[in-house]
């Protein structure tokens, strides 16, 4: 199939955008990268009537070190997120999970922020912002706001974007502290999507006491699913057996995921509670500075 007939506009200004965006309201649609939203197109799923393609708008095309935060623009390319030095130095989180998304041709067009507002649950770049806990800026002609992504993602594809408003830039929190991140994701071949996801980062003192944790699940609800309270119960911990085993009883608690083609419920939540485990370790093991071997 291919999709039906639509108004193209290629703004060259931001401000440009967000008035083409006002007049189209519930009519108009943004074009990025295009990886996700041409084939929703394709099927009829989505029949926009006008796109607004905001490749020629290279002012939000960066990443940036600012002191205790990295800015990253909507429209980079998540191609250039994983060659990033900033990132890599400063988000190994982020370093980890993007090479799991599709393929090189994927990454080269597909934008850091059209992952985001496209809100699949089982994707890795809104699994790894809500386990690294960052802000989004969000601009329409009347105002730029800012939200945090734990209170971004609605449901299922859904976000708290509204129809005359764009994503523009996302900050990025960096751990001053002994820090260490892990991501796993189980899917049928690489590239595909995830089955079950899992995204951890957290902090240690010098006494190898956890500081600070936040645990991600992808896959498993119509969010990124952070595993409420887990901060609570690890915080001042020292990681041991009988903390590993909590935290997989607290994940079969939480976690609801419901059966599809791909994988049964019963599937997904033993995927969940094992991925859950070995993400905490191997961030924990990172932030001691151990050998750190992904299997």
């Amino acid at each position: 199939m291919k999709p039906v007939k639509f108004d193209y506009y290629s703004p060259k200004t931001v401000d440009e955008a967000l008035t083409l965006l006002e007049e189209a309201g519930f009519d108009g649609k943004i074009i990025a990268g295009g990886q996700s939203l041409v084939p929703i197109m394709n099927m009829r799923l989505s029949s926009p009537e006008c796109l607004i393609d905001i490749n020629q708008l290279h002012d939000l095309q960066f990443i940036e070190f600012d002191s205790d935060k990295v800015k990253i623009g909507a429209l980079t390319r998540q191609a250039e997120v994983e060659r990033s030095d900033i990132v890599q130095k400063h988000l190994g989180l982020l370093s980890e999970a993007v090479p799991f998304i599709g393929h090189v041709q994927t990454r080269n067009r597909g934008t850091f922020g059209g992952s985001l507002v496209h809100a699949d649950p089982t994707a890795e770049i809104p699994l790894s912002l809500m386990a690294l806990g960052g802000t989004l800026h969000i601009a329409s002609k009347e105002e730029v706001r800012e939200v945090n992504v734990e209170d971004f993602f609605i449901t299922y594809l859904t976000t708290d974007i509204m129809p005359n408003e764009m994503l523009t830039e996302i900050h990025i929190p960096i751990e001053q502290e002994r820090n260490g991140y892990s991501f796993y994701e189980i899917s049928r071949r690489h590239g595909d999507f995830a089955l079950v996801a899992s995204a951890c980062q957290l902090t240690i003192d010098h006494l190898d006491r956890i500081t600070n944790v936040r645990l991600v699940l992808g896959g498993v609800e119509a969010t990124p699913l952070l595993i409420e309270g887990a901060n609570e119960w690890m915080k001042g911990e020292v990681l041991s057996d009988s903390l590993l085993q909590k935290v997989e009883d607290i994940v079969d608690e939480m976690v609801d995921p419901e059966s599809d083609i791909h994988a049964t419920a019963e599937y997904r939540r033993h995927l969940s509670k094992k991925l859950a485990v070995r993400t905490v370790k191997s961030a924990y093991e990172r932030a001691r500075g151990e050998a750190n071997e992904r299997s």
